[in-house]
């Protein structure tokens, strides 16, 4: 069976368009969420990762070309947060009593990804929704375990930001050990992958991304 097919029967499974369904018309209309909503995606996410990873070696060009897109938004963030950071420090008098701050935060594109096998008038209603913190939670600050975050990690390294520092440098739990040794997939996919309530469908389609970066200044607390 060729990729796309396997891959439009399991995503147009009636459960799977029921459950996607109820996520949408939930998130439509109160934009309040309990528990139940949390199920909802965890259910769906559930469903849809035990069925495609059983086709593990056909997912794994899309895999790999997600994780160097990735790789490279957040390569971009880093450098990018590095250098206004760099301005800031340059910029400021410390005997000025203010304690500066930056929180760098990359995330998933704004759009429905245009490269998904499924394209129908819904899809970015459910982008929509996936992505919401209140129905995402683990999604509020970003792809990132942990945010960057100045002046705690000025002195951290890309490689060490997203999880290439550790032996076997390769993020690959959950999926096929043996299919996926060689792939380095860093810890933010990881943490997608793991962690947060998208199937493994919902992002490795993504090749767009955006950045946040915030900047608190306090002149309320003196620099120790």
């Amino acid at each position: 069976m060729e990729r796309k097919e396997f891959e439009i029967d399991i995503l147009c499974d009636y459960s799977v368009k029921m459950i996607e369904r109820e996520i949408i018309q939930g998130y439509n209309n109160t934009r309040c969420y309990d528990t139940d909503n949390g199920a909802l995606l965890s259910l769906r996410k559930n469903i849809i990762n035990k069925e495609m990873l059983a086709h593990q070696k056909a997912l794994l060009p899309d895999i790999i070309t997600f994780n160097d897109a990735l790789r490279e938004a957040l390569r971009e963030m880093y450098d990018r947060a590095h250098r206004i950071w760099d301005k800031m420090i340059q910029n400021i008098d410390e005997t000025d009593g203010e304690e500066m701050e930056l929180t760098a935060k990359c995330y998933l594109g704004y759009s429905y990804p245009k490269l998904h096998p499924i394209q129908s008038e819904d899809r970015q209603d459910l982008w929509n929704a996936l992505c919401d913190e209140d129905l995402n939670p683990l999604y509020a600050d970003g792809i990132s375990v942990l945010t960057l975050t100045f002046p705690r990690d000025e002195g951290q390294s890309f490689e060490s930001f997203i999880g290439m520092d550790c032996p076997p440098p390769n993020w690959n739990e959950g999926l096929d050990q043996e299919l996926t040794k060689d792939l380095h997939l860093i810890s933010q996919f990881h943490n997608l992958f793991e962690h947060m309530l998208f199937a493994i469908t919902d992002f490795i389609y993504v090749r767009k991304f955006w950045s946040e970066i915030n900047i608190i200044i306090d002149k309320d607390r003196d620099i120790e």
